[in-house]
């Protein structure tokens, strides 16, 4: 014997909410398989779960969208920033500064390796620290490391650092709007299994085939189990053999 089965993703919840309110709509209220209240909560409450599901997947959307961006802002911040120490270090190696210039960038001071770079923190830390490190050693007349400069570092962290502020409210936003629709599922799920027990309980007395047939008009879903289904294949299998 099938079950019914509850949706279990935003659509299938809508759609079983559009199959109710239709119903309502089309049938007077002493033909409707579902009270007047219950109607009344699915006409107050499905525009409002339509459009949070439209907010979270825009809010969803817009945040992947402007992630490619993102990741090529950090790609080039990290990229400059790694070329700069590689360009001091190698200076460092040619003797033409002398090791104690690692100290400016918080970088230790026997250590040619470039520091890791490899999350956002690592470079927020190392961006700041490359760009504090050669404002001083400016400001106290030492001659600027070029190619690249800490003028062309500083965009690239700068645009690196806006994209990523940028990126985390479009986070926020998801998770908020991701959070509000998951409090209205709750909401909706109620409200279906009011409405396929409205309606299986006004339906109860019509033969079982007639009785499903006549709820899924209501948005209701029924399935077989596994073994059921393997049953209703092998009679049909031995129904046609026999015609």
């Amino acid at each position: 014997m099938p079950y019914r089965r509850l949706p279990n993703t935003d659509s299938s919840r809508l759609k079983s909410l559009k199959s109710a309110y239709n119903k309502g709509k089309e049938l007077p209220p002493f033909k409707l398989a579902f009270s007047q209240s219950t109607y009344q909560k699915v006409q107050s409450f499905l525009n409002q779960f339509e459009q949070s599901m439209t907010l979270q997947k825009h809010a969803y959307s817009t945040q992947i969208q402007k992630n490619k961006e993102y990741i090529n802002t950090l790609k080039k911040a990290k990229l400059y920033i790694s070329h700069f120490i590689q360009v001091m270090n190698l200076a460092i190696s040619r003797d033409e500064l002398p090791e104690s210039t690692r100290n400016y960038y918080k970088l230790d001071l026997h250590d040619k390796k470039v520091p890791l770079l490899n999350t956002e923190s690592e470079i927020i830390q190392w961006g700041q620290n490359i760009i504090d490190g050669e404002t001083n050693r400016i400001r106290e007349g030492k001659t600027p490391i070029t190619n690249p400069t800490i003028a062309l570092v500083r965009v690239k962290y700068e645009q690196f650092m806006e994209a990523y502020n940028h990126q985390k409210t479009l986070q926020k936003n998801t998770a908020r709007e991701q959070r509000k629709l998951s409090e209205l599922r709750d909401i909706a799920d109620e409200i279906i299994v009011n409405i396929w027990n409205e309606v299986e309980e006004t339906f109860k007395d019509l033969p079982e085939d007639l009785r499903r047939e006549k709820a899924k008009e209501y948005g209701l879903v029924y399935v077989y189990r596994k073994n059921e289904i393997g049953k209703i294949n092998f009679f049909n299998l031995n129904k046609s053999v026999m015609i």
